[in-house]
Formats: structure tokens, sequence, C-alpha cells
């Protein structure tokens, strides 16, 4: 999900003949926008796990953020996992979430409620349990640090009386100058009643601008996950591997 860019405060020194005296201008008015995004990754790791058996994935989506701070939006990618499991069909997924932006102090905070959306498939044939999940998150930015936390109010991706399940993200966000980012991150998926299946992520992401809406992304992510828990004719679906990526937003 995009990022809102707080407010920016501007310093206007003027001088007078009496003396010299520093104001400072009211913050500038916040503005909604409304944005578009479609890209493509190497591989489509989801919380360092392949949703798409380490394959090329497509993906795209739209935001739209009011002037208020609250925002809404959706986003989709093309998977393999759902077939992999061994349903017939399910072979995209859309994410439609939406929440509120503000800041406390030195703290911005970020609440929401996001929806896994496997449109069609059949998942629930194999394991009794349907792939669309529910999320709610909440998340704080204290300068170059960002602390998120995700809770599963339904059953977990499919997997059977998960409900209750959470995700915890660290990362942080490094400007390297000239249009370069560096962004360290470790997670931890815990899934509730599942403990072969919980693990720990990690990621980290070299990010460049090129410029006109354009961008590219390398990462290095992989998990300590179970082996055999989240595998495809024994191929571990969260090995760690180099992820490539591109995006044009506009």
């Amino acid at each position: 999900m995009k990022k809102i860019v707080s407010p920016i405060l501007v310093a206007l020194t003027l001088s007078a003949a009496a003396g010299a005296m520093a104001q400072t201008a009211a913050p500038a008015a916040p503005e909604s926008t409304l944005a578009f995004n479609v890209g493509a990754v190497s591989d489509y790791r989801y919380r360092g796990i392949s949703q798409s058996r380490k394959q090329a994935a497509l993906q795209g989506g739209a935001d739209y953020t009011d002037k208020s701070g609250f925002y809404v939006g959706t986003w989709g990618s093309t998977i393999k996992w759902i077939q992999d499991a061994g349903a017939k069909d399910g072979n995209v997924e859309i994410d439609i979430y939406g929440g509120y932006k503000g800041a406390a102090g030195d703290v911005a905070y970020d609440v929401g409620f996001l929806r896994y959306q496997y449109q069609g498939n059949s998942l629930a044939k194999v394991t009794g349990v349907d792939a669309n999940t529910n999320e709610v998150y909440a998340a704080a930015t204290m300068g170059l640090f960002t602390a998120k936390y995700s809770y599963a109010t339904s059953p977990l991706f499919g997997t059977p009386n998960s409900k209750g399940s959470y995700y915890l993200d660290l990362s942080a966000a490094l400007d390297l100058g000239e249009g370069y980012s560096l962004t360290p991150h470790v997670g931890y998926q815990s899934v509730a009643k599942n403990p072969d299946y919980t693990y720990t992520d990690y990621a980290l992401t070299l990010g460049k601008d090129l410029g006109n809406g354009l961008s590219a992304t390398g990462a290095v992510i992989g998990t300590n996950a179970k082996k055999g828990s989240y595998a495809y004719n024994g191929n571990q679906m969260g090995n760690s591997s180099l992820v490539v990526g591109i995006k044009y937003t506009f």
C-alpha cells in the first residue's frame, strides 16, 4: 500500500528595517489524490513466501487518499499457490483495503482493514476453508522506523482453525541519495493452532527511482519456514532468493 506524504512546513524569513523577524507559515493544505500503478516482479513474495511458484507475476492497483487522512484502494496480482494446493481455479489475488492515516506528535500512524479476495477459488473443497481472508492492522512510524501489526479476523489463507493469526512487521526506510533507497525488513507470521506454519521472514530491498513515475527494485528475500510447510513438488516456497521488479505509477 502507498504511503501518504505529510504536509510540509515552510519557513519564511522576513526582514524589516527595525530588525529581522523569523516567521513560520501555516502548513500547506493537504490535497486528495487518486493514483494508479502497474508492474511486474520476477517472483511474487508475500511475507517471504512465494505466491507465484517462484515465477513472474503481473500486478497493478489504484489508491484514493482523501485530504482528511482516510484512504481506500485495491491491488491485484497473478498467483499460483491456490492451484498448487489442489484447487482447480483461483489464479488472481485482489486486495481491497481502507483506513486512516494521521500523526500524534512525532509518530505517524495508520489503521485499517484489508480483504484478500481470491475470486472464484475452490480451495474450500481441498482444505475445508475458503482462501479469502480478512485482516485488521495498525502501524506506527517514527523517523526511519515502522512497526505494523496485522490480525486475522478470519481463517488465514485457507488454513484450518487459523482465525486469530497475526503478523508483526518491522522495517526501516533509508534514503541513500541519487534516487536510491534501502529497506531492511524482518517479520514474524504466527499461524494460530498451526505451529508448523509459523515462521520468521526477512528482506533487504534496494530501490531506484527512475523518474517519470517509473521505479525498480531488487530484493533478497527468505524465511526460516519449516521444511515441507510451504512447498510445491518438494520445492520450498520460502527459500532465500533474489527478486527484481519494476513499477509505473501515474
